[in-house]
């Protein structure tokens, strides 16, 4: 059987993302089949289109990290189904690869079922910033658990993303304050309305002043960074003794001098990772702490999808091109059901 797939036909700009035809993919030992409702969009598929982030060894060729949709394929064993997962069921699941397409192969233990209440396009919305917020501010970075304790503090840069707007809710409903940068007026007030205590036009302030301002001049303890480059002096600048600045893309640039004299002396820790290409069984622990620790904040309503845009999966260009426009807050969703 034959599905239709967005294909990346060479590497370039939007223009490059086309309607094509695929064989289904069948799934291995331990993978269910999704027939695909609605797949997300983010960073790394723009990335990958202009052939600067291949996808990792096995996987799909194919843009897509997530994407929502029903169980319609593959073996529901107890080892591999932690959430009591079965046929026909309706899943949202982190992907290495291949989501740009009508039907999904997935190791079952990445599939978490969809919030009660959330439609497949908020639920396509969610896999991929929720698992990276989570594995990188609470684990690598441990918000929460640092010399500050539980009156921790957190800066999310590029508050106004599908990755800051994740990570402000998840902390602030987690008890914690969050500050975000943004930059427009427009982003800053929407990253307040989601629970950043204050967000920094960062056109028109300086963060370190604003969040040495807001801290007594202490600092915050956790920073999650997507610039890189020129900003990390300026973080280590902003963080609290102890502090924790944790790394998850290179918008600025991989190269940034430091002073690690400050490093040593002030205790700061310098974190970083990459999701896409770690072990299934990482990721189904992130999967049943999101499920413990997130879920039940979404299906009562505390922590909501941001959804920006939704467009026909057969729009993917369109969407690209929205992405690296920057003008979108939240998340851009591509609907398979409006694609004939």
């Amino acid at each position: 059987m034959r599905m239709k797939a967005i294909e990346i036909t060479e590497f370039g700009g939007p223009e490059v993302l086309a309607l094509a035809e695929r064989p289904m993919p069948e799934p291995r030992a331990g993978e269910v089949l999704l027939k695909v409702a609605a797949s997300g969009v983010n960073r790394p598929d723009v990335f990958q289109r202009k052939g600067a982030y291949a996808p990792p060894p096995g996987a799909s060729d194919l843009p897509g990290l997530e994407v929502a949709g029903e169980i319609v394929g593959g073996t529901l064993d107890g080892k591999h189904n932690p959430f009591g997962l079965k046929m026909g069921d309706r899943v949202c699941a982190l992907l290495a690869g291949g989501g740009y397409a009508q039907y999904v192969a997935v190791p079952l233990a990445q599939c978490l079922p969809v919030p009660a209440g959330l439609t497949d396009v908020e639920a396509a919305s969610l896999p991929e910033t929720f698992f990276t917020v989570w594995s990188n501010v609470f684990e690598r970075a441990q918000l929460g658990a640092g010399e500050g304790g539980a009156n921790e503090t957190l800066l999310v840069q590029g508050g106004s993303s599908g990755i800051g707007v994740a990570a402000i809710q998840i902390a602030h409903a987690a008890g914690f304050r969050v500050f975000a940068t943004a930059g427009t007026a427009e982003k800053c007030k929407a990253c307040e309305a989601l629970g950043a205590e204050r967000a920094i036009n960062y056109k028109s302030e300086d963060f370190v002043e604003v969040v040495k301002s807001l801290t007594n001049d202490r600092g915050v303890d956790v920073i999650l960074d997507m610039v890189a480059g020129g900003y990390v002096p300026r973080e280590l600048s902003a963080l609290a003794d102890g502090g924790r600045l944790v790394i998850i893309a290179l918008l600025g640039g991989a190269k940034a001098e430091l002073n690690l004299g400050e490093v040593l002396r002030r205790r700061l820790t310098i974190t970083g990772s990459t999701l896409r290409a770690r072990a299934v069984d990482f990721k189904a622990r992130v999967a049943a702490e999101l499920k413990t620790h997130v879920w039940p904040h979404l299906e009562a309503g505390r922590i909501k999808p941001i959804v920006y845009r939704v467009l026909p999966a057969h729009e993917a260009k369109e969407a690209h091109a929205l992405m690296e426009s920057g003008e979108h807050i939240g998340k851009i969703v591509l609907d398979w059901t409006l694609t004939v």
